[in-house]
């Protein structure tokens, strides 16, 4: 069952991205561009996400545990370590320059784009060296 709505849950956030304009690469571009043309329409679509995360939260606060797990997954670290920094860093940068991110990106590997592929083989690409570089060592 929770395979089944962890699956469900995926399509529900996938056909989010698609209908909001997410998986859009020139759209999230245009929302970045604050100093030109500027397009503040992917701002409604965050509003939205956090008042629905707002809200899971606070329902989730009231239960002693999930439905379907034995515990909440809720992190409980508040610190910035160097690593955080310089990943969300490094995601940002990655999304100002192609305008994707690796929900929507996966979202639009349907397409057939050629641009998207190697977009999601170079994400695949640096998680396995990531998790290479942490294994032995090489990041703390």
């Amino acid at each position: 069952m929770q395979t089944l709505l962890s699956g469900l849950c995926g399509i529900v956030f996938g056909a989010g991205l698609a209908i909001s304009g997410m998986t859009n690469p020139v759209k999230v571009l245009g929302f970045l561009d604050l100093f030109g043309s500027w397009d503040p329409t992917l701002a409604c679509v965050m509003g939205g996400a956090l008042a629905v995360n707002a809200i899971g939260f606070a329902v989730a606060r009231r239960r002693a545990r999930p439905w379907l797990a034995s515990a909440f997954g809720i992190p409980t670290r508040r610190d910035l370590d160097p690593r955080l920094i310089g990943g969300a860093a490094l995601f940002g940068v990655g999304w100002g320059l192609v305008g994707l991110c690796p929900g929507p990106a996966i979202a639009n590997l349907g397409r057939g784009s050629a641009a998207i592929a190697l977009f999601v083989a170079a994400l695949l690409a640096g998680v396995a060296l990531h998790r290479l570089a942490t294994r032995t060592g090489r990041i703390g």
